[in-house]
């Protein structure tokens, strides 16, 4: 990056476009699809079967919802890390750096207590994107952060 990019104003939320729009396409898809099958499978199946296999593609699409539902949030008191798993809430001066190398799947963010943690709210896949929202994110660290300069 030659030129430096200014914070963004807060609150703001860097979410993976691509990501959703796969996660949450696929699981309409695979609901609508065990439904469809249920309701056309072959006799020898009975209702319990029938319902296991909705129940079954309702379970695969909350997991694909965990996936979709991936984000970076910033506001006036620190980050919020919202990953498949698990969110993780951090104020300013608890985070140190935020790097994303070539070939990344999502950013890294280092914490002043050694952790280093995936932000899989920001996509790698999305290139320019990934790049504008590390840099944007960077600056608010360098703004807000234990190590900003005055």
């Amino acid at each position: 990056m030659s030129e430096p990019v200014p914070p963004p104003p807060l609150p703001v939320t860097w979410r993976p476009r691509r990501g959703r729009l796969v996660a949450y396409g696929f699981a309409v898809l695979i609901v609508l699809g065990a439904v469809v099958m249920a309701v056309f499978i072959a006799e020898p199946f009975k209702l319990p079967d029938r319902l296991a296999i909705v129940a079954f593609g309702c379970v695969v699409a909350y997991v694909l919802h965990l996936l979709g539902r991936v984000r970076v949030e910033a506001d006036e008191q620190g980050v919020t890390l919202v990953n498949a798993l698990r969110t993780h809430r951090y104020t300013w001066p608890e985070i140190l750096e935020i790097t994303l190398l070539v070939g990344d799947p999502w950013p890294r963010i280092d914490f002043s207590d050694g952790r280093t943690i995936g932000a899989m709210g920001i996509q790698g896949s999305e290139k320019a994107r990934a790049r504008r929202a590390t840099a944007e994110l960077a600056a608010l660290i360098r703004e807000r952060g234990e190590a900003r300069e005055n």
